[in-house]
């Protein structure tokens, strides 16, 4: 074991975060905002997008004090994914094959959609495997971020991404033609 120095010795208190004030929930809106309006413009109807993000948002505002810092976005993306299932709850659902065709803008990940054996390889695996991909791949994010969204560990995301991943690759080599 090596010797101990000051460093390892200090018991003073980590530095407080910065305060979840109106000026920190501006910043997670230029930064985040987006970024949540995208994911669900990937899978709600287009009209309901916005109205969705600023759901998120405004659940973020008011538990300002839960959003764990540093991690605002996958604390959103947790969050968009249960005002996601309360819209869809009440009758609204955008199956995959319902989105629109049209492309807004050059983003590889509705280029994607557009794809007929894209979407029916993602509808064939599991609801929890389609969005554990669609998390890494639409939304990029890493596997500590992805562990946060899915309220698991590290190693449980990692673990949940790579048998997606199998899944998927099987899948797709189920429906690949001949």
């Amino acid at each position: 074991m090596p010797p101990r120095t000051e460093r390892d010795l200090d018991t003073s208190p980590a530095p407080a975060p910065a305060p979840h004030d109106a000026a920190w929930f501006d910043g997670v809106v230029r930064a985040h905002g987006p970024a949540v309006y995208r994911y669900f413009v990937r899978r709600a109807p287009r009209d309901d997008a916005e109205d969705l993000a600023a759901d998120v948002l405004a659940v973020a505002w008011r538990r300002r004090a839960d959003v764990p810092h540093g991690a605002e976005l996958p604390w959103l993306y947790r969050t968009a994914g249960f005002v996601l299932a309360n819209h869809r709850r009440k009758g609204r659902p955008t199956p995959v094959g319902d989105v629109p065709d049209e492309i807004d803008d050059a983003d590889p990940a509705t280029l994607a959609v557009a794809d007929e054996q894209v979407r029916h390889v993602l509808a064939a695996l599991s609801p929890r495997d389609r969005r554990i991909l669609l998390l890494g791949a639409w939304e990029g994010l890493n596997g500590d971020e992805l562990a946060e969204v899915l309220g698991i560990s590290r190693g449980g995301a990692d673990a949940a991404l790579s048998r997606a991943r199998s899944r998927l690759q099987e899948a797709w080599a189920a429906h690949a033609p001949a």
